[in-house]
């Protein structure tokens, strides 16, 4: 279950910000939009960037976010990747994700799929 404080600001504007690991074993993070599906958190992504080519090597994740009402408390989460949603479901939770950022959907020029993350850790505030 997301803590109260996580969904908060997965469900705001925060950009997040999204770690995996490359093939050669070191970090790559990268600002991206998320929302959040029952208890885990989701993401857009194109299915060949290399976020999504890492994450299928290895599903594993940090995510953090400073939320926009209060920076100060980060939110960091930790989990893996345990599913992808692609086709019109895909696209449906990609358009609400966009319209929660932009105020639009999300343009079809490009193709993007949902990534699902299943929640490990959550922490909220500096520890």
């Amino acid at each position: 279950m997301l803590k109260p404080a996580v969904r908060n600001a997965v469900e705001s504007t925060s950009i997040a910000h999204l770690a995996t690991v490359l093939p050669d074993g070191s970090p790559h993070s990268i600002p991206l939009w998320v929302s959040s599906l029952d208890d885990k958190i989701i993401f857009l992504t194109g299915p060949t960037s290399q976020k999504a080519r890492n994450l299928q090597r290895d599903p594993r994740v940090a995510v953090s976010l400073a939320p926009v009402d209060n920076p100060y408390e980060p939110v960091i989460v930790r989990g893996r990747v345990v599913e992808w949603i692609d086709g019109d479901a895909g696209w449906e939770l990609v358009d609400q994700i966009a319209q929660k950022y932009i105020g639009r959907p999300y343009g079809r020029d490009v193709e993007r799929v949902i990534g699902v993350i299943e929640v490990d850790h959550q922490t909220v505030g500096v520890s």
